[in-house]
């Protein structure tokens, strides 16, 4: 299977540029730094013209930050170029990730066999929390079928057909993105997972989050969490209730 990468870089990130480098010489595919949307730099009209509003269940219950904003329009972006690409899949990864090259080899053989039929694959740096269906494995590295998709897109593989379906139904957006992945009876595909998949967090290690957040009010943060639990749990009661998607891969 033909396979191109794309290190997700913000440019104004000087200190993850080294690390994005790194990535791209030792992720052992082709490909090229993807200059990430700069959130902050956009203007008002700009942003309020990139997303809406309750799109699809459960509403999403906060207003997504400039940098949300601009991580969504950058997959978005990628996306888009993976239909002008003869590849069948891409490996999409952000600046702030570290390998184990061992370990990730073996998760990306696993990922490449499968991605085919199951179009997102995401290799993930924590475990799946609640049930899953185990799919194969390679070594250690597990592909499962979460009930509830994980969160985060530090790195996944994803098929060309399945890239062009998520860019179809996120226009506009009314999540993060791996919020909006999360949500299959939206999007009409489920992602799986690899674990553990030698993709590490290592953003401390460079800069932190380049996601902007607001300092809030203790009271502010409270709301924020009691809402935060009532959409998860609202997630979770979708999942077990909708069907896992049938492929659309050909």
């Amino acid at each position: 299977m033909a396979m191109r990468v794309y290190v997700l870089h913000l440019l104004r990130a000087e200190k993850r540029r080294q690390n994005a480098r790194d990535l791209l010489r030792n992720c052992g595919v082709a490909g090229s730094i993807w200059p990430a949307v700069d959130g902050a730099a956009m203007s008002s009209t700009d942003l309020n013209q990139s997303y809406g509003a309750d799109l699809c269940e459960p509403a999403y219950p906060f207003a997504l930050r400039t940098g949300e904003i601009g991580c969504f329009l950058s997959h978005r972006q990628i996306w888009a170029d993976m239909q002008d690409r003869s590849e069948d899949a891409a490996l999409i990864i952000e600046d702030d990730a570290g390998l184990d090259l061992p370990l990730f080899q073996q998760a990306m053989a696993l990922a490449t066999e499968h991605v085919h039929d199951l179009g997102y694959i995401q290799l993930q740096t924590r475990a799946p929390r609640g049930p899953s269906r185990l799919i194969d494995k390679n070594g250690p590295c597990a592909l499962v079928l979460p009930e509830v998709a994980g969160l985060r897109t530090t790195a996944q593989v994803v098929s060309r057909t399945a890239a062009a379906q998520l860019l179809a139904r996120s226009d506009p957006f009314d999540r993060p993105v791996d919020t909006y992945v999360q949500s299959f009876w939206h999007t009409g595909l489920k992602p799986a997972m690899i674990t553990p998949s030698g993709v590490l967090e290592i953003a401390d290690q460079l800069d932190g989050s380049t996601i902007q957040s607001a300092d809030k009010t203790l009271w502010e943060k409270a709301r924020r969490e009691v809402a935060r639990a009532r959409y998860r749990a609202a997630v979770r009661r979708i999942s077990r209730k909708t069907p896992t998607p049938v492929s659309h891969d050909e």
